[in-house]
């Protein structure tokens, strides 16, 4: 256990950032999943902008690597693409 108050302080900050970025995580993976399993074009065209910013998000709160982020994005804009 922490002896300073400090610590203290950062454990409960952690705590709560965790707690903060496995949401956002896991909701963007819930995002990405839903709309390449969407076979309607229009409706993944409206998606994907939704998903990209969400990506973009974890990217730049280093959640996920920013190469990653790059990836899953252009995946997702091939699929949306070659959807009819």
């Amino acid at each position: 256990m922490a002896n300073h108050k400090s610590s203290i302080k950062r454990i409960r900050q952690t705590e709560t950032r965790n707690e903060r970025n496995r949401y956002q995580h896991k909701t963007a993976r819930n995002a990405v999943r839903d709309i390449r399993a969407t076979t309607d074009k229009k409706k993944a065209e409206e998606m994907l902008p939704k998903v990209t910013s969400m990506v973009d998000k974890l990217a730049q709160r280093n959640i996920i690597h920013k190469n990653k982020a790059s990836n899953l994005k252009r995946s997702l804009q091939k699929h949306v693409g070659g959807l009819k």
